[in-house]
C-alpha cells in the first residue's frame, strides 16, 4: 500500500477514533472530533462507516445545555469478550469483560489443594461464561494470573511449591485444548506491575520493581517500560532468596539465614508478633493489631521492616529501579508507617537511595492486570491497536504529515 494513501489516512483515523472512544467511554460526535481532531464531516463520515461495519454503536443521548440532545457512541462491546483470572492456592476468581472493558460477571470459586484442579479450574471458566450467556470457547483470550512462572520452553509452572496439583505439564497448552480458546499464563505480581503501568504510581516511571511481602513472596522487574521474565520465566521469583533475620525478637529462626518467603510467611510473622505480646492468626492480621496498638507495636512493626529491606535491599543492589512499590495484604495493611520503616531500613543497607510507595492498585490488583492484559491482546486482535496503548494519542493523519 502506498504511504499517504486514502485508504490507509481511513484505516490509522479509525483506529484513532477506537482508541479515544476505548479510553474516554461513550462520547458525542463533538467530542470524538475533538479528541482526534478531525473536522465535522471527517468525523461524521468516519462514524458512519464504523457503524456499518458494526464496530461502533449508538449509545444513548447526552442532554444538558439549551440546544438538542446528542448522539453518543461507543465501541460495540459484542465484537469480543475476554476473561481474567486470579488463581490462588485456595480459590480461583474471574471476571469476563467485554472488548470495551465492561465487566460482564463475576464469579469465584474454591479450588483444591492438589488433585482434579484442572478440572475445578475449567468447571469455575464455564459457569462464569454462562452467567455472561457465553461459552468457553467464545472467549477470544483468557489470561491467567498466579503465584510462579511458566516456563516458555515447555509451559511448565515453576517456583510455585504452593499449587502442586499444577506441576509437570504444559499449563497454557492444557488450559487452552480444555477451554478451546486462546490462553495466557503471568506471574501474578508481574500482572500487578502491569496494572500499576496503566493506572497506579508507574505510570510514568520506566524502571521499577514491584514487591510482594507476604506468604509467597514475589517481585516483578520492569526495565525500560517492559516486564522483565528472564531465561526461564523466573525473573522476580525471590521467594527462595537466602537472607539473614535481622528482627531483634527472639523467635528460634537461624540469625544466619533463611529464606525470603519463609521469613515472611503466615506463620513466621505470626511467631514474630506473638514475641512482641501480639497474638494473631494470620500476617495481615498481626500488622493491624500492631498498628491498633500504637507504640506498643511499633517493635513488632520495626522488625517486621528489617526482614522485608533485607530482601528488598538485594533486589536494590542489582537492579537500583527508579522505584520499589510495596504491594499486597501485608503491605496495604501495614500502610505508611511500614512502608516507611522499610524505607529507613533500606537506606542503612544499600548505597542507592531508591524511593520505597506503596502500590496505588488495591482490591484485586492481580485480576485487574490480567483484565487489561487480556483486552490488549484481544484489542490488536479486533482492532489492530498496538498492546501498549499507554502511549499519548498523537493526532490525526493528513495526506503528506509525518508520525
Amino acid at each position: 500500500m502506498r504511504a499517504g494513501s486514502p485508504r490507509l489516512l481511513r484505516e490509522i483515523n479509525d483506529r484513532a477514533a477506537i482508541e479515544a472512544l476505548l479510553r474516554n467511554g461513550p462520547l458525542t460526535r463533538s467530542e470524538l472530533e475533538g479528541l482526534i481532531g478531525l473536522s465535522k464531516p471527517a468525523t461524521a463520515q468516519l462514524l458512519t462507516r464504523l457503524e456499518d461495519a458494526d464496530t461502533v454503536v449508538r449509545n444513548g443521548l447526552r442532554g444538558g445545555g439549551r440546544g438538542p440532545r446528542a448522539q453518543l457512541w461507543s465501541v460495540n462491546g459484542a465484537l469480543a469478550h475476554i476473561a481474567a483470572v486470579d488463581l490462588t492456592p485456595e480459590t480461583v476468581d474471574i471476571a469476563i469483560a467485554d472488548i470495551s472493558g465492561a465487566v460482564l460477571t463475576e464469579h469465584k470459586a474454591p479450588m483444591p489443594v492438589k488433585h482434579g484442579v484442572l478440572e475445578a479450574f475449567v468447571s469455575a471458566v464455564g459457569k462464569a461464561c454462562g452467567q455472561a450467556g457465553l461459552s468457553a470457547d467464545q472467549l477470544l483470550h483468557v489470561v491467567v494470573g498466579c503465584p510462579g512462572a511458566v516456563n516458555p520452553a515447555n509451559g511448565e509452572l515453576a517456583y510455585a511449591p504452593h499449587l502442586p496439583g499444577w506441576s509437570n505439564f504444559d499449563m497454557p497448552g492444557q488450559l487452552r485444548e480444555q477451554l478451546a480458546t486462546s490462553v495466557s499464563v503471568e506471574n501474578d505480581v508481574n500482572l500487578v506491575a502491569l496494572e500499576e503501568m496503566v493506572a497506579g504510581r508507574a505510570t510514568k516511571v520506566r524502571d521499577f520493581v514491584v514487591i510482594w511481602p507476604a506468604d509467597l513472596v514475589g517481585a516483578a522487574v520492569v526495565v525500560n517500560g517492559s516486564l522483565l521474565r528472564g531465561a526461564s520465566g523466573g525473573a522476580g521469583e525471590i521467594d527462595g532468596l537466602m537472607i539473614p533475620d535481622r528482627a531483634a525478637a527472639d523467635t528460634d529462626t537461624d540469625r544466619s539465614g533463611g529464606t525470603f518467603g519463609e521469613l515472611l510467611s503466615n506463620t513466621s510473622i505470626c511467631k514474630l508478633a506473638r514475641a512482641h505480646g501480639l497474638a494473631a492468626r494470620n500476617g495481615h492480621g498481626a500488622v493491624r493489631k500492631a498498628l491498633a496498638a500504637g507504640p506498643a507495636g511499633r517493635e513488632f512493626m520495626a522488625d517486621l521492616a528489617k526482614r522485608i529491606a533485607t530482601g528488598v535491599a538485594s533486589v536494590v543492589a542489582v537492579l537500583d529501579p527508579e522505584l520499589i512499590l510495596l504491594s499486597g495484604d501485608i503491605a496495604q495493611a501495614g500502610g505508611t508507617t511500614l512502608n516507611d520503616l522499610v524505607a529507613a531500613e533500606l537506606r542503612q543497607l544499600v548505597v542507592p537511595r531508591t524511593p520505597i510507595q506503596l502500590a496505588l492498585v488495591t482490591g484485586k490488583p492481580v485480576r485487574s492486570g490480567a483484565l487489561h492484559s487480556a483486552l490488549a491482546f484481544a484489542r490488536e486482535e479486533v482492532f489492530g491497536l498496538p498492546a501498549a496503548t499507554t502511549a499519548p494519542f498523537r493526532g490525526p493523519v493528513v495526506a503528506g504529515s509525518p508520525r
